[in-house]
């Protein structure tokens, strides 16, 4: 057995299911042992697509799958996927293979020949290693498992030179490692978080991606803390979205904003508290009141945008559940010193929100028929107004039921290809892409993909013609857009031509009709819907 086979047993071991990848000259070997691991491959039409395919994978599970690709196009190609799960801590083992290890770095012109794929690769990932020996397969495993499990999770590239893929590798143990416990809070640091809690009187909880695995006690948290909660994207569905005490909104509104500078204690579980979370309009108007307590698995984290008072390296589940018991309960009756009353300061936001014009009650109708036609499905967004609106103030029935790249690093055409990678983790669930009409010209081959495999999600494309985002910004800089009023094309015939069911909805009742045929379905649907249609004064922003 060589290296490339040996690997993908040793993946397979680790939990791997799934590979996504376009097979090329170099990694011919390592595809030899996908069928005899018995892990399932799936063919993108591009290696960015199935970098978001493994995103969409992991954003739905928490567990990472497989993306194989040849060394410089190949690599390079998924290098943008990897930034948009970097930045949002999204676990992915990508494994190119390179040139053979004496070949490497002399630039004589070989195929796909990359000066410093290592390198390159560090730039998007946690962990870039070229695997040298095939001796080293068992700890390089161990080492790109254990930031997938028990750190702050992201993206784990390998290379491999082609000759120690074709090396023997029969020696190599094929079990696993064991992976290491994720990090529990130090006592001390939990009773000093307690205590600052108890006295507070007007506490708020921020919760973050990081907590998405702890949602039974994000939610008895707050119930014992009587503390309003805001969320984000990555962390929807921790709380009911009628939950009393759920900010159904982003810390980015001013109402939400001065919530946290009226709080006399913090507690951010999870969060990075950046930019694209706290401030998406970009005016630097965040500001916490009082002090704040930070929970977070990665030390580093602990360490940016906003200075703590106190700070705990843990894993989010391992430290609120030794949290929990030190917090005193508080009453709603009696003492109303005692009461934060959190219901009715949750209230007050949201009435304060709820004055704001635009077109927000236009897109919460839009997405209220997706709600209505498919309530356990999962969405997945791109860069469009619908889905920037969701990002901000749309709230799913369950924990890791919604993510876009509307926020974070922001990588367009990213919708498609993650529902693919979503419906082959959740095959019983409803999958829906909802994508603009030009981030879908990003990866729209990608429903070969889609037909190929018999995944039967919906795009839901939001089509006005233009990047009316970037639109915006020009005429927030005083200036008429400038190649933001695009050519589209006929998007209906086109994912006929691909083999896909095609529909426009006219209107919600349509919408919510068509939602409701696509069940069943082993082709994906693309309903389109145009913008005018569907929001009540068209011109107005």
């Amino acid at each position: 057995m060589n290296c490339g086979e040996r690997l993908m047993h040793m993946l397979k071991a680790h939990g791997i299911e799934v590979a996504f990848g376009i097979p090329g000259t170099h990694t011919i070997e390592l595809y030899r042992g996908l069928p005899q691991a018995g892990i399932r491959h799936i063919t993108p039409r591009h290696e960015q697509g199935a970098g978001f395919m493994a995103d969409g994978y992991a954003r739905v599970t928490g567990r990472p799958a497989a993306c194989l690709t040849v060394s410089g196009p190949g690599a390079l190609n998924i290098a943008a996927a990897m930034g948009q799960a970097l930045q949002d801590s999204v676990p992915m083992l990508v494994i190119s293979a390179d040139n053979s290890r004496h070949q490497r770095g002399l630039g004589e012109g070989r195929l796909h020949e990359t000066r410093n794929l290592q390198a390159a690769m560090a730039e998007c990932s946690v962990w870039s290693h070229t695997l040298m020996r095939a001796d080293e397969l068992p700890r390089v495993l161990a080492r790109a498992f254990a930031i997938f499990h028990s750190e702050r999770p992201g993206p784990v590239h390998l290379s491999l030179p082609l000759d120690v893929i074709l090396s023997n590798a029969d020696h190599v143990s094929p079990e696993p490692w064991p992976v290491p416990s994720r990090p529990a809070a130090d006592p001390g640091a939990l009773a000093q978080a307690a205590e600052l809690l108890n006295a507070a009187r007007r506490p708020v909880i921020a919760l973050g991606g990081g907590a998405a695995d702890a949602g039974q006690w994000c939610r008895a948290l707050a119930e014992r803390l009587d503390a309003p909660v805001t969320l984000t994207h990555n962390a929807r569905g921790l709380l009911p979205a009628d939950h009393p005490l759920l900010v159904a909104s982003s810390p980015s509104f001013e109402a939400v904003r001065a919530l946290y500078r009226g709080a006399d204690v913090v507690l951010a579980v999870g969060t990075e508290l950046s930019e694209t979370d706290y401030d998406f309009f970009f005016d630097g108007g965040f500001a916490l009141g009082g002090q704040l307590i930070r929970i977070d698995i990665d030390a580093a984290q602990l360490c940016r945008n906003a200075q703590p008072a106190l700070a705990i390296r843990a894993d989010s589940a391992l430290a609120l559940a030794a949290l929990l018991p030190q917090l005193q309960a508080v009453s709603r009756e009696g003492d109303r010193e005692g009461h934060r009353e959190g219901p009715r300061r949750v209230a007050e936001v949201m009435a304060a929100l709820a004055e704001a014009g635009d077109h927000s009650a236009d897109y919460q109708r839009f997405l209220a028929s997706l709600e209505t036609a498919l309530p356990q499905a999962i969405v997945l967004g791109d860069s469009t107004q619908p889905a920037y609106y969701a990002a901000a103030q749309w709230h799913p029935a369950a924990p890791r039921s919604f993510a876009s790249a509307a926020t974070g690093y922001g990588t367009l055409g990213y919708a498609l290809p993650a529902a693919l990678g979503a419906k082959l983790a959740c095959p019983q669930r409803p999958v829906v892409a909802l994508v603009g009409d030009g981030g879908l010209q990003f990866s729209i081959s990608e429903l070969a993909s889609a037909v190929e495999a018999e995944l039967g999600v919906i795009v839901l494309v939001w089509n006005n013609a233009r990047y009316d985002m970037i639109a915006r910004n020009f005429e927030d800089a005083g200036m008429a857009p400038i190649a933001c009023d695009i050519y589209t094309p006929d998007l209906l015939a086109i994912a006929r031509g691909y083999g896909c069911a095609a529909v426009r909805a006219h209107n919600h009742q349509e919408l919510e009709q068509h939602l409701r045929e696509c069940a069943g379905r082993r082709v994906p649907t693309l309903i389109e819907v145009r913008e005018g249609d569907f929001l009540s004064n068209p011109g107005a922003h």
